[in-house]
């Protein structure tokens, strides 16, 4: 069964040339959210791939972000929890639809990029969902990569288990230009909360304790994926438009 991979969304990251990312101070999800997977695309001529993390929105649809992959080539979905993985056994090839209004350069989103305004699956929220939550609502993140940096002597070096990961946030409703298409997210862990890093965009960010999802995991502020974090609203009518009709 061939899976349509949609992205929805834009993050701070161009296709193979910059980093994605992925949960910290979080634990392994485990079996808790199994509608999450990982998706990987091969960059020809070259020996990297590109990793980013999605949602199962039916049996044949994964929700990610629309900067993740090249949609002239073929992409690889598994919802295996944790390595050792299998090109042959543990992936399912897709192929990819980013939201053709995607574009980098346009306005008022993170400095140079913008977006338009048998399996349990993740459900899409509501037109207009996330004006009408309150601040602090808890929000579970979720998805594969960096889950950490080991400090001490030269650059950090970053923690990839390939495993998927699971973190508790909270929402910080804002009233600023980037809410429009933005929501904001705690990644203070002397608060509790975790976020997100290198290996984990268009990551579902859910409503707490359901498979809603509210965004996809877009954008850190800093290098050390700390402080707050950035994700895509999934309940705006345009971008639901967009993904029902795949």
């Amino acid at each position: 069964m061939r899976t349509h991979v949609i992205g929805a969304s834009i993050i701070a990251a161009v296709l193979a040339t910059a980093p994605v990312m992925t949960i910290t101070n979080g634990e392994p999800d485990g079996s808790g959210h199994p509608f999450v997977g990982v998706m990987i695309q091969f960059i020809p001529n070259t020996d990297f791939i590109t990793v980013c993390s999605g949602s199962a929105i039916s049996a044949t649809r994964f929700l990610t972000a629309a900067h993740c992959a090249d949609p002239t080539l073929p992409v690889f979905v598994s919802y295996k929890n944790a390595p050792p993985f299998s090109l042959a056994t543990d992936f399912t090839q897709g192929s990819f639809f980013p939201n053709p209004n995607w574009c980098i350069g346009c306005a008022n989103g993170l400095p140079g990029f913008d977006t338009p305004p048998g399996r349990r699956f993740a459900t899409l929220p509501a037109a207009g969902l996330i004006d009408t939550l309150p601040m602090g609502t808890n929000v579970d993140l979720v998805g594969y990569g960096v889950q950490g940096f080991l400090r001490g002597g030269g650059k950090p070096e970053q923690i990839f288990l390939f495993t998927r990961y699971f973190a508790p946030s909270l929402l910080i409703q804002s009233n600023n230009v980037t809410s429009v298409e933005f929501i904001k997210l705690s990644a203070n862990p002397s608060q509790g909360t975790g976020g997100i890093c290198f290996g984990d965009s268009g990551g579902p960010d859910l409503l707490g304790g359901t498979r809603t999802v509210l965004g996809v995991n877009s954008y850190v502020t800093n290098g050390n994926c700390a402080g707050v974090t950035y994700s895509q609203r999934v309940d705006l009518p345009d971008i639901l438009g967009f993904i029902h009709s795949i």
